[in-house]
């Protein structure tokens, strides 16, 4: 199909201002992206200079005293109430552990318990007892109810209790495995 001269010169017309069209929107994006950047800019300086202050500010004054005597009432439990009760109740059970150790390998080596003393045994048990009790007691204001350091002095009690009495049980029991044959067993004559 043939275009005749008027028709073709219509066409590079539509050309020319198709690409004249399409610099012009190249050139308006280019600067539409050098004012977002320009903005973002002023945004980022903006915000430096005025939000960032103006928040650390209201946090200062508003929300860090809160928070600073709440970390400083978690340290004030851990160092003055849960390190040493936690302390005292595993040095409690390391001494019962030794004690209990020590009276399986006189049973081991075939000494009984005759010369056990249950009245300084007890007396050492309620030393250790009332040492971690003092350990956990922590001297507070008068309170209506318990609360969670009451808790947890309660449950560390209780836990060295049970451990005291684990123990005192584990080197009182009569154990078979601790037994040694004089002689060795010898296989039966067939």
């Amino acid at each position: 199909m043939s275009l005749n001269r008027k028709r073709k010169k219509e066409l590079r017309k539509l050309q020319s201002q198709a690409n004249k069209l399409w610099e012009s929107q190249q050139v308006l994006v280019a600067q539409a992206g050098d004012v977002a950047r320009e903005a973002g800019r002023q945004l980022g300086n903006y915000n430096r200079e005025h939000i960032v202050p103006t928040v650390q500010h209201s946090y200062e004054r508003y929300a860090a005293p809160y928070v600073q005597k709440g970390v400083q009432t978690g340290r004030s439990v851990l160092n003055d109430a849960i390190v040493p009760a936690a302390g005292a109740v595993v040095g409690t059970a390391m001494s019962v552990w030794d004690v209990a150790n020590e009276k399986r390998n006189r049973i081991a080596r075939g000494k009984s318990l005759g010369d056990f003393d249950f009245a300084a045994f007890k007396k050492q048990a309620a030393k250790a007892g009332a040492k971690a009790t003092k350990q956990m007691t922590i001297a507070a204001p008068a309170k209506k109810g318990m609360g969670a350091g009451g808790v947890i002095a309660l449950i560390l009690g209780v836990a060295a209790a049970a451990g005291v009495l684990y123990a005192a049980w584990q080197t009182l029991r009569a154990d078979d495995e601790l037994w040694v044959a004089d002689d060795p067993l010898r296989a039966p004559d067939a």
